[in-house]
């Protein structure tokens, strides 16, 4: 009779661990699938732009990918900021250590399949506790900086409307309860291997000092160790899924984007290609213009939209931070002018995801009301529909938005792109630059002057110091 209810047990035990790994599985490929089918329309948004050749350079961007991705380089001309987001950025690298075992156990059946690495995997486990918990310290501050100290570069301006604040209020409560469903667990789990009396691998100073805080009967702590071993690995799941809805997506683009970012002075801006075969036949009589490529249409000079853009500067738009550093410095926005360098990304990505597929699961592009950003007029192009030329004349192009860009978005770029549209596609240049336009053409220079009066000056001071 015992040996019955013994192997009835044991069969019991191993029916649900089999039904706990499908469960896993399935809950894995779900949220796996999920994440790369949206990666691969974002990637399609990606190539509506024009294509762009950048290669080469290869130790060189490594470098800056090892410095400003990696290094967080940039970050650290705001300190303080910094020092909090380093908390969750290593935390985030170091934790998904713990996600591949959790990956492994649920798979196999396993529980804690690491454990065999001895003090490395206590180091780990440790590491992970510490960098858990500052990583909660951390996301209360930025909550508190956004919600009560109300930084200005993080609540003002026409483009922070009700989802860039929620957004970033999501993925900060989010990281919280993800560190609180792995701190859960683990207090269970130890307090149970207590019970049982045997050893629990590593070592967990944070929650070791709590290991009573949910008692001592085994079926309760087996369910809470259970709930949050659950919440932890769904949750991450979620979160990645959501990531491609969010500012947050720059976890994942910041890597490819400064390692396509642009190595040239950022003074040196690009030339039109059909222009330049232009002028210099203008200037050599013996040069030949090479002749367009066949079944191409003829590239517009600029941009009005998406798709007269290039895919580097489509690709910097989903790499956007939402964090305001770049209108921060603007010159122009500190004097009151409507420029708003992140604006324009954050225009450029809601009218590329407009005009291309629904890659994102929670869309929220989509489904903003007309309230939730500034429509400028009826015209649905990246140009006048979501960005006016007021804001881009406003640019002194200083490159200062540029600069401070932690992620190395070349926000100027996508203005004198679309600058270029209107004067050299609808000559709507403001009236004080299209009369330098003509002094140039006329005369050789922006005065109007001719060129035979140009040393008058010169003439007049040497009449003047004789007498």
């Amino acid at each position: 009779m015992l040996n019955s209810f013994v192997i009835e047990a044991v069969f019991t035990a191993k029916f649900l661990s089999v039904i706990h790994q499908i469960i896993f599985l399935l809950v894995a490929a779900l949220g796996i699938g999920l994440f790369v089918w949206q990666m691969r329309k974002i990637t399609a948004n990606i190539n509506l732009g024009r294509d762009k050749d950048i290669s080469g350079n290869v130790s060189e961007r490594l470098n800056a990918v090892l410095l400003v991705a990696f290094g967080q380089q940039k970050m650290f001309k705001r300190p303080w900021p910094a020092f909090l987001h380093l908390f969750v950025y290593v935390g985030f690298l170091v934790i998904n250590i713990e996600v591949i075992e959790i990956l492994i156990d649920g798979i196999f059946g396993t529980h804690r399949v690491l454990g065999f690495l001895g003090p490395v995997y206590s180091a780990l486990m440790a590491t992970n506790e510490i960098l858990g918990l500052l990583v909660v310290v951390a996301c209360i501050i930025f909550i508190a900086r956004r919600t009560l100290t109300k930084v200005p570069r993080l609540t003002r301006g026409p483009e922070m409307r009700a989802w860039p604040k929620m957004d970033a209020n999501v993925i900060l409560i989010t990281e919280i309860v993800l560190m609180a469903a792995l701190f859960a667990f683990n207090i269970a789990d130890q307090k149970l291997a207590q019970l049982r009396g045997h050893d629990l691998p590593g070592y967990f100073p944070v929650t070791a000092g709590l290991v009573d805080l949910f008692g001592s009967n085994e079926s309760t702590l087996s369910l809470i160790a259970g709930i949050g071993w659950w919440v932890h690995i769904v949750g991450i799941l979620l979160f990645m899924n959501y990531l491609p809805s969010s500012k947050h997506f720059h976890i994942i683009m910041a890597f490819p984007n400064v390692y396509y970012s642009k190595l040239e002075p950022k003074g040196q801006f690009s030339n039109v290609e059909s222009i330049t075969h232009e002028i210099k036949a203008m200037l050599d009589p013996s040069y030949v213009v090479p002749p367009a490529p066949e079944g191409i249409d003829p590239q517009k000079f600029g941009a009005k939209d998406v798709e007269d853009l290039t895919w580097k500067q489509l690709m910097d738009s989903y790499t956007c931070t939402e964090c305001g550093r770049c209108t921060s410095v603007c010159p122009a926005n500190l004097t009151g002018k409507l420029l708003s360098p992140r604006k324009i990304v954050m225009d450029t990505r809601d009218r590329m995801e407009e005009v291309g597929h629904a890659p994102i699961i929670f869309a929220p592009a989509h489904y903003k009301e007309e309230s939730e950003r500034v429509k400028v007029s009826d015209e649905r192009t990246l140009l006048r529909g979501y960005i006016t030329p007021e804001e881009l004349w406003a640019c002194t192009t200083c490159n200062a938005c540029v600069e401070s860009c932690p992620v190395n978005i070349n926000q100027l770029s996508t203005i004198i792109d679309l600058r270029r549209f209107l004067v050299l596609e609808e000559s709507a240049a403001p009236a004080a630059l299209n009369t330098m336009f003509s002094n140039i053409e006329n005369n050789g220079a922006p005065w109007a002057f001719s060129p035979s009066d140009r040393f008058n000056w010169a003439d007049d001071l040497f009449t003047a110091s004789k007498n």
